[in-house]
């Protein structure tokens, strides 16, 4: 891997998201269907956690998470190295819209913004969205910041990583 491939985007803070959002509806996830919301308001949906970056297996119909996160996701800040060139360089990345959240078998996790309005739920405590900051989803233990997991880079067999967390 050259280091052409780990493309961060410099400076970027994951709270600038969430520092001015004056002209945003308050709480318009409460009041619109996903497919109404304007595209920086289904950008806030996504909480930060880097789940839908770990590797996942289709078994007997089901979806099994597995510890294996994509290589281009950074395991502390739970960010994308690659974001906007992700498509380009990770041919079965999967971009998170309308179909992806209804696909069958689900393979977001279950703490997904996305997935729990589309169904019907509220969003979290510890969303960003209702605290305002961006940490609160690692401060809540909902990412995979600090958890152990493996680089796919080399791996083999994948089912000898399949995890069973309570939030996936």
């Amino acid at each position: 891997m050259n280091k052409d491939d780990y493309i961060i985007e410099d400076g970027f803070d994951p709270q600038s998201r969430f520092d001015c959002l004056n002209h945003i509806e308050p709480e318009f996830w409460k009041k619109k269907k996903l497919e109404e919301m304007s595209t920086e308001e289904w950008e806030l949906l996504c909480d930060g956690c880097g789940k839908c970056c770990l590797n996942k297996l289709e078994i007997k119909g089901k979806i099994r998470f597995t510890d294996t996160r994509c290589r281009f996701l950074d395991n502390q800040t739970c960010l994308c190295r690659i974001y906007s060139e992700r498509f380009k360089k990770v041919p079965d990345c999967r971009d998170i819209d309308l179909a992806a959240v209804r696909e069958k078998p689900r393979w977001l996790p279950k703490t997904c913004a996305y997935w729990l309005l589309d169904n019907g739920f509220d969003l979290p405590e510890w969303h960003p969205l209702k605290t305002g900051r961006a940490a609160s989803v690692h401060e809540a233990g909902m990412s995979l910041k600090n958890r152990q997991t493996v680089s796919e880079t080399g791996i083999q067999d994948y089912e000898s990583h399949i995890v069973y967390w309570e939030d996936l």
